[in-house]
Formats: structure tokens, C-alpha cells, sequence
């Protein structure tokens, strides 16, 4: 379920303008501003060790690694939200505004119970119409568990399941995660 719409009837320029203003993040859809669901500490931690696994393979080759910061857009629907990590080759801004890309590689999304299912459902049909990307990985907070969709050459999308124990290889960016590694912290009893 999607977080309720916080403003309504907005240009992307005006979105543009409140989000530089704004302390928090926003999600922005068919001229509708989304607060984005608050995160908890076990969410900041897997976003953490994924985006520190991957920075770590990276690291001198041509795509790097962002935090959530980096705000990802999707021209074909317009859609303007800012993934858990994103991955990307040289940047492509989208052409009203620097600080947005439209060329992510790689997504990495942290599943959270209140929006794990827009997160695998209706987002999943935003992200797949980018071109450019080859992976989604999703993140369980519950079980030690990524799921990850790759986009096959024909444009239809496989998906694997890894759990503890097992790795995840990321074949668009010649990487692969550790499930155990990337739980290894994240347990904060």
C-alpha cells in the first residue's frame, strides 16, 4: 500500500522546488507528493551493509554505488523516488534537474512491512520501463532473504530467491553479495 498523498496537483518542477526546501524525502507520481515511510534502524543497517558491499566491489570501475540520496527518475511514467542504493554507470541526468538520474544499472530497494508491497508490485512496473536497468534486489527485513529480478536479454524478467547461506550474484555489475554478510549487523537485539 502506498503512503497516503501528502500534496496533490503538482508539477515536477514544483516537486523540484519542495523537495529542496524539504528535510524529508518525497516520492512524487502523476503530480501527486508522497512523504516517504519512515525507516528503522534494522532498515538502515541492511541499506548500509548492501551499499557498503557493493561501493567495496566497485570501487575503480566504471559504476559506483549511491545512498539513498540520489534521487532516481523514470521518464516514462514520471515516477521520482529515491531507492535504498542505486547503481549506474556514468550518470544521465533527467533533463529538469542535475540532481535526478534516469540511467540506474542496479536497484536496491529494503523491503518495509507498510510498503513491501507497492515496493515488489506497482514500483517493480515503474522501474522495469528504464531502459538502462538490468537488476532489482530486494531486501527482506524479516528473514535473512534477497530476492533478486534480472532482466533477461529478450526483456522478460527472472527472479531468485537467496538465503542465508547463499550468495547473489549481480552479473550486471560483477558483483555478488553474501546473504550471511549482508545480515551479519543487521540484527539489533
Amino acid at each position: 500500500m502506498r503512503p497516503p498523498a501528502h500534496l496533490h496537483g503538482y508539477s515536477f518542477k514544483e516537486y523540484l522546488d519542495l523537495e529542496s526546501a524539504s528535510n524529508v524525502k518525497h516520492e512524487f507520481l502523476d503530480g501527486e507528493i508522497y512523504a516517504m515511510a519512515g525507516r528503522t534502524p534494522r532498515h538502515a543497517a541492511l541499506t548500509l551493509a548492501v551499499g557498503g558491499a557493493l561501493l567495496a566491489q566497485l570501487r575503480g570501475g566504471p559504476c559506483r554505488a549511491f545512498s539513498s540520496d540520489l534521487r532516481v527518475r523514470v521518464p516514462e511514467t514520471g515516477l521520482a523516488t529515491y531507492p535504498d542504493v542505486t547503481v549506474c554507470g556514468p550518470l544521465e541526468a533527467d533533463p529538469a534537474s542535475d540532481a535526478t538520474v534516469t540511467n540506474p544499472k542496479v536497484i536496491v530497494e529494503v523491503l518495509s512491512p507498510s510498503t513491501k508491497d507497492y515496493d515488489l508490485g506497482e514500483k517493480f512496473e515503474h522501474y522495469r520501463k528504464l531502459a538502462s536497468l538490468e537488476a532489482v534486489l530486494y531486501v527482506s527485513q524479516t528473514d535473512a532473504r534477497i530476492e533478486s529480478r534480472t532482466r533477461r536479454p529478450d526483456g522478460t524478467w527472472a527472479t531468485q530467491e537467496a538465503r542465508a547461506g547463499d550468495t547473489v550474484a549481480i552479473d550486471a555489475i560483477r558483483c555478488t553479495l553474501n546473504v550471511d554478510d549482508v545480515y551479519r549487523d543487521a540484527s539489533l537485539d
